[in-house]
């Protein structure tokens, strides 16, 4: 029998990606040892267990140490990917991604997409929560694009052809 400590197979399953190192490539970095800042360009990719990142360019920042880095990822678009511990997996696309390694967040700003199970969220920003699967969308205060949500079969099969672009 499991103590109230242990965690769910669910749970290990999410936290098995977060144990695992963070893995930058690219074309080309730049760093500073001193400002503990690294910039990657051309073909700018992170991995860590099964959460992907692809982007133009990546700026590392580890002023605040290890485990709390701050990866800002550019892109037309940057693209966001990782298995949930059920086993579906969650697609995101923008102009910029921030992956708060800290806090397990992404923010997505500049055309946002979101694709999970069955359904698809476009808007100008959506910050999601990686750990608890939440997520909260909005519109830019001058744009007049709300935030559209789509729930169908067909947004499944779009999350497929997402991770494939």
């Amino acid at each position: 029998m499991a103590d109230a400590n242990s965690l769910s197979a669910q749970e290990v399953v999410k936290k098995a990606d977060f144990d695992k190192p963070s893995t930058v490539s690219s074309d080309k970095i730049f760093g500073d040892g001193k400002e503990k800042v690294a910039v990657h360009e051309g073909n700018v990719k992170i991995t860590q267990g099964t959460l992907e990142i692809k982007a133009d360019r990546l700026k590392v920042s580890a002023a605040l140490g290890k485990d709390k880095e701050i990866f800002e990822a550019t892109g037309n678009p940057a693209s966001y990917t990782q298995q949930l511990a059920d086993g579906t997996m969650v697609v995101a696309k923008a102009n910029n991604i921030r992956y708060d390694k800290a806090t397990k967040t992404i923010s997505l700003k500049g055309n946002a997409e979101l694709y999970q199970n069955a359904f698809s969220i476009k808007t100008d920003s959506i910050v999601y929560d990686i750990l608890k699967e939440q997520w909260q969308a909005q519109k830019n205060t001058d744009s007049q694009k709300q935030v559209v949500t789509v729930f169908d079969g067909a947004a499944l099969k779009k999350t497929k052809e997402a991770i494939e672009k």
